[in-house]
């Protein structure tokens, strides 16, 4: 079985930090691809016992502007 999760990636300082937006397991790496491998790895630890819900539904992400 495979699902499909949204991920944001951020760089915090030397590290990159991959957050899974359905349930917020967060891994992190030296590079984009290390989190996102690791990031793998702790969501099938998360999802091992149990069946996991995705919704099916589309997501949408954006940036936006914000004066302050």
């Amino acid at each position: 079985m495979s699902i499909k999760v949204n991920v944001i990636v951020q760089k915090e300082e030397n590290w990159f930090v991959a957050k899974c937006i359905e349930n917020s397991v967060v891994s992190q790496g030296k590079t984009i691809e290390e989190a996102l491998e690791n990031l793998k790895e702790a969501l099938v630890l998360y999802y091992e016992d149990e069946d996991p819900e995705v919704e099916t539904g589309q997501t949408f992400l954006t940036t936006m502007e914000v004066a302050i």
